[in-house]
């Protein structure tokens, strides 16, 4: 794997963590009572995104250097993830080829 791989790698990671992140803790106008008149009930309030960035980054590191030992280290190989899912494999599993 090389630096852009891991990168594009780290992305992708932090990008689906901090969506997975984003829900979580948010105090809407709705649940606070205090909805301002044109915008929606539903509208956060207060959102806490730069601890939610920090956290996205250090969680998103422990998972990328988890998946970047796995690849790296080739416990599992490309070919052994297309085996897997290769037409029918899953069904009477085995591989004819």
């Amino acid at each position: 794997m090389g630096v852009t791989s891991g990168l594009v790698l780290f992305a992708v990671i932090w990008a689906m963590t901090f969506l997975i992140a984003l829900p979580i803790r948010v105090q809407t106008q709705g649940d606070l009572n205090d909805v301002v008149p044109g915008t929606h009930a539903g509208a956060p309030e207060h959102h806490h995104l730069r601890k939610k960035a920090l956290w996205t980054t250090l969680i998103s590191a422990v998972i990328w250097a988890i998946v970047a030992t796995i690849i790296l280290s080739e416990w599992i190989s490309v070919d052994d993830i297309e085996s897997w899912f290769r037409a029918g494999a899953w069904r009477d599993g085995g591989t004819d080829g």
